[in-house]
């Protein structure tokens, strides 16, 4: 989708390991609030990191491909239970320039 390239899903990799996590995802799993939730947040910083609790029974791996493809957005990696997601932004609002 966005990310074309092993060196811009490097360059992403490299601005995710310094971010907070955003959202937390936990014994509920997803639901269609945090889903909207990823959404909005994507929409207004175009990288976001988001932690998979221990109580979440969930695969992370699963969630991150479930967001990727309902928020339109690339899953840039899933370590463990930590997910980084990127979509472009829009027009002139655009944070990130990939290489």
């Amino acid at each position: 989708m966005y990310i074309k390239t092993s060196k811009q899903r490097a360059y992403l990799k490299s601005l995710a390991m310094k971010l907070d996590p955003v959202f937390q995802i936990g014994k509920a799993s997803l639901t269609p609030e945090v889903t909207q939730a990823v959404d909005e947040a994507l929409a207004a910083r175009e990288l976001i990191k988001i932690a998979v609790l221990q109580n979440c029974t969930d695969d992370p791996r699963q969630i991150a491909a479930y967001l990727g493809e309902r928020t339109h957005s690339d899953v840039v990696q899933v370590i463990g239970k930590k997910i980084v997601l990127y979509r472009e932004g829009k027009d002139k609002r655009k944070k990130i320039e990939l290489p």
